[in-house]
Parts: C-alpha cells; sequence; structure tokens
C-alpha cells in the first residue's frame, strides 16, 4: 500500500457515507440526530451523521479488512511501528492489553509502584503478580522522578522469572527515565518492556523530546493520542515495536475488551490525528517549545515561583523531561498548590491539571494559544504578589510501598466489609486509595494499610485533594479483607 501520511482513509470513507445522505434504517436510533434535536442544535448535524453503526464501506474495527487496516498501517508507519491498534476506549485498554498478551494468571512482572491505577486494574484481569521498583524522588519540588536502570537490575537479579518489565515514559509530571537503558537491561534478561506512554504520544515528532518508546527499541507501547497528539478523548493507540510480540494474539486479547459498537468519531479523531502529527507535527512543536521557553522565563521572574526544564531534571540525575508539562513549584509563595488551583479556577477561570502540595502542572498540547498562557502568568503574577507568605510546612514526600500479603486479583474477589479509615491500621485493602489526577495508588488490593498510609490520606483530605477508589467517595471508610 501507499504510505502517503497525507491521506485519512478511515475519515475520507465516513466522510463519503454522510455525504450520499443514505436512508438511515438502522441504529442508531437518534437516526442523524432527528431524535435529539437538542444535542444536534449544539454540537452541528455533521457529528450525529457521523455516528454510525456497522455500515457497508465503512469498516468494523474488530475485524477490519479495508479502510481501518490502511489507517492503522500508517498509523504504525508515523511511529517507526511494526504493528498499530486504533483504541477507543483510553490507553487503559492499552494497558490491559499489553499486560495481559504477556503475562498469564500467576507470573509476575515488574513495574514501577508510581504506576497507574490502569495497571493495578490490568493485575486483576490477568492474574499477574506485581514485583515493585520503587522511583527516585525530586525532594526539592517534591515529586516521584522515574526508575533507575541499577534498581532495575536487582529486581531483574531477584525475579529471573518474571515475564515482563513495565516502564512509564513520561510520568504524569514530565520525567522521563533513561527508557533506552531501561529496555537494554530488561532484553539483557530476556523480557518484554511494555510501556505505559499515555502522556508521550508527542515526544515521537521532534528530538528535543525524550525518546519515544519505539525509538527506544520497546516491544509494545499504549500512547494516549488524545492527551497530547490531537485527537478526542479516550481515543488512543497501541503500538508493536520490531520484537517477538504476536501482533495476531494482540488482537485476539485486544478483541476481549473492544465495544462492538465502536465510535466512528472517535476514530476518525484518531486518522486524522495521525496526519497532522505526520505531515505537521514538528512544526507545531517547533512553535509550542518556543512558546514555552518563553513562559517559563516570565514564571521565574515571579518571586517564589519556579518552573523547571529539561536541564535542570537531567542534572538532578539520570532523568529527563517533557517540556510541554508546565510543572511549577508554588511553596515560597506560601501556598499550597491545592490553593493556588482553587484560587485559578475561582479568582480567574483557568483550569489546570493537577495539584499537589508543592506544585501545579499545567499540561500544554498542540492547540496552544499565547493567551492561554498569558492569563496564567497574570494570574499567577496576581496570586504571588497578594500571597500572605507564611511558612508551608515541609512534609517528606512519600511513596508507599505496603506488604503484599494477597495479590491482586485474589483481593478483588475475596470477601469484604467497610471500616472508619481511622480504624484501618493493619488491615489488608479491598480496594484502592490514589489521588486522581495523577491516579498512582496510596495502597492496593491486597496490601497492608499502615498507620502511615492513614496519617497522609487524612492530610490529603484536609487539604481538600481528590481522593478516588474507594467505594466511599469521601474516604471516611474504607473496605478491607473481612479476616
Amino acid at each position: 500500500m501507499s504510505f502517503d501520511q497525507s491521506r485519512t482513509p478511515l475519515f475520507e470513507a465516513v466522510k463519503y457515507h454522510v455525504q450520499r445522505n443514505a436512508v438511515p434504517l438502522q441504529i442508531p436510533g437518534h437516526k442523524h440526530g432527528n431524535g435529539l434535536e437538542e444535542y444536534k442544535e449544539f454540537v452541528g448535524e455533521n457529528v450525529l451523521r457521523m455516528d454510525l453503526n456497522q455500515t457497508r464501506g465503512i469498516d468494523i474495527i474488530w475485524d477490519p479488512t479495508s479502510v481501518i487496516v490502511e489507517a492503522e498501517k500508517l498509523l504504525a508507519k508515523t511511529f517507526q511501528a511494526s504493528s498499530a491498534y486504533f483504541l477507543i476506549n483510553g490507553t487503559t485498554s492499552g494497558v490491559q492489553t499489553m499486560i495481559m498478551s504477556t503475562c498469564k494468571p500467576g507470573d509476575q512482572i515488574i513495574l514501577p509502584r508510581n504506576a497507574h491505577k490502569s495497571i493495578f486494574n490490568a493485575l486483576i484481569l490477568s492474574g499477574a503478580n506485581p514485583v515493585y521498583v520503587l522511583p527516585e524522588i525530586n525532594d526539592a519540588l517534591g515529586i516521584v522522578l522515574g526508575i533507575t536502570e541499577d534498581n532495575l537490575r536487582i529486581a531483574l537479579e531477584e525475579n529471573s522469572t518474571a515475564k515482563a518489565v513495565m516502564a512509564i515514559n513520561p510520568s504524569y509530571y514530565g520525567v522521563t527515565s533513561n527508557l533506552k537503558s531501561i529496555v537494554k537491561t530488561a532484553h539483557h534478561s530476556g523480557m518484554p518492556v511494555l510501556v505505559d506512554e499515555a502522556h508521550g504520544t508527542h515526544m515521537h515528532f521532534h528530538d528535543y523530546f525524550p525518546l519515544s518508546a519505539m525509538e527506544a527499541g520497546a516491544d509494545i507501547s499504549a500512547v494516549s493520542l488524545h492527551k497530547t497528539g490531537g485527537s478526542m478523548t479516550q481515543s488512543s493507540a497501541l503500538l508493536i515495536g520490531d520484537s517477538s510480540i504476536d501482533p495476531n494474539y494482540v488482537k485476539q486479547v485486544l478483541n476481549l475488551a473492544y465495544t462492538t459498537s465502536p465510535s466512528y468519531i472517535l476514530l476518525c479523531s484518531l486518522d486524522v490525528a495521525r496526519k497532522q502529527l505526520a505531515t505537521r507535527g514538528r512544526q507545531i512543536l517547533d512553535q509550542l517549545l518556543e512558546l514555552l521557553e518563553w513562559s517559563r522565563e516570565e514564571i521565574n521572574k515571579i518571586d517564589g515561583l519556579f518552573a523547571p526544564d529539561k536541564v535542570f531534571f537531567e542534572e538532578s540525575g539520570n532523568f529527563s523531561f517533557d517540556e510541554t508539562k508546565l510543572l511549577i513549584n508554588v511553596r515560597k509563595i506560601g501556598l499550597t498548590g491545592y490553593e493556588v488551583e482553587e484560587m485559578l479556577v475561582r479568582d480567574y477561570n483557568i483550569l489546570i491539571e493537577l495539584a499537589d502540595m508543592y506544585n501545579i502542572l499545567a499540561i500544554t498540547g498542540l492547540g496552544e494559544r499565547k493567551e492561554y498562557l498569558e492569563a496564567l502568568i497574570n494570574a499567577l503574577t496576581d496570586i504571588a504578589r497578594h500571597a500572605v507568605r507564611r511558612k508551608i510546612k515541609k512534609i517528606e514526600t512519600v511513596q508507599f510501598n505496603p506488604e503484599i500479603v494477597m495479590q491482586p486479583r485474589d483481593a478483588f474477589y475475596s470477601p469484604k466489609i467497610s471500616i472508619p479509615l481511622e480504624h484501618c491500621a493493619g488491615e489488608i485493602s479491598g480496594e484502592m486509595i490514589m489521588v486522581y489526577p495523577p491516579g498512582i495508588p496510596l495502597v492496593s488490593m491486597g496490601e497492608v494499610i499502615t498507620p502511615e498510609i492513614i496519617q497522609y490520606v487524612q492530610m490529603l483530605k484536609q487539604e481538600k485533594c481528590t481522593l478516588q477508589g474507594t467505594s466511599d467517595p469521601f474516604v471516611n471508610f474504607v473496605m478491607v479483607l473481612d479476616r
């Protein structure tokens, strides 16, 4: 086939179908939006005309033979992968597929402790048993960085029968480990490398960024095109490198979770986003990096604020940084990140991605505008000028690695009871407690809840951060194993 990256095979087929205006005697029942007038009035008729069922000439995602095959081959070529698959239930489905494609029930998988909830959920689905590698910490910023090659090597030596290594590239904060070294170390031990690249789609398209998974030689990766690649929310892709992983088996695993009613609106956004990245990605990212360099310079002029760049992390250790993540340390102005986030929303109508005790994080992207960043800079200048510079208590950055007394899948299926949080010390957790975003569990299923975890959760609740994973949305009660 022709690898003409200016083409959008699936989008072109869907547009043709919309334009032919066929009589719609099939689902969906809204019939071009005629049965959903209020929604059509707001979003437009074309969106609802693109909301198709399995229609002749459009192709089917779980068993494609024509335009989706072409579109996925173009996607693979774009990322230098051997195979690629569209995902329309997020990178979560890609992460689950990667683990289920390489691990069977009872197999060990080596992964960083600062993994996303989707990885922990994949452990339950696959029955794989986790071996955690603790990432490094930057105390100055109060954030977790990434794992080192040395720590991975120790884990590999102690768990030589493990079936795979999972890596994160980059973290939610934008920090990357030396992925090429991690891949080399894991491959030396005969283990494939799976990469959660949810926040790194764009990194493949500009050499200023850390290496992408495919460039680093990883075996398989899941990328959230909707986060940093320009497609619509919930649309992602699974990439298979030049490895021993069988793409046909991967597709079988994918088909376990694929919906039989895929959204062609989401699928077409992937097709168009791929075209844009392939044909104009570097140009757009050039402009974005220039804008971010200016933004960091302006923020670092504000007394008490610090926006680190790539050089800061390279000098702090064997790490790198994706500069599209605008990380801003606010501790020296006497406010927590949570307080600054609340002010930005309430007083300036600015939404940021996340906050923690000492930082806020703004995620920039392909559609960034200078006026957006100017609004943030002006707001931060105002906040810093009027802040009562109280001393924010320095809390030691904590990463929990609780004792695992039961594997996640077994804990998930075990009987549970709900007890008050303050009474949970020594109990085995029957659910996850995590800060979201970034979605990293403080404690997971089958792990012992310690007094330190309880104290940390109570502190986070006082700071009004968002905690998820528990049946009780207020985390006053926690499900524990009924012993």
